[in-house]
């Protein structure tokens, strides 16, 4: 017996098989509505804040503290 998810984009179940093609999405269609919502930054892995040197001013806080 397979292993059944639901599709993280519009919930349907997918079996977890080699024959489901897009899994763990239900489509192809899922899979790149999932992949530009992360493209367009709607989803985030959370962790702290990294400074950079290259980073703006304003963005690092410290533009009003010379």
């Amino acid at each position: 017996m397979a292993t059944v998810v639901r599709c993280p984009t519009c919930d349907r179940p997918v079996e977890w098989t080699e024959a489901s093609r897009w899994r763990p999405f239900c489509s192809e269609r899922c899979k790149l509505i999932d992949l530009g919502a992360w493209a367009a930054e709607k989803h985030a892995i959370p962790g702290e804040i990294v400074e950079t040197d290259d980073a703006p001013r304003r963005e690092r806080g410290s533009e009003d503290e010379e």
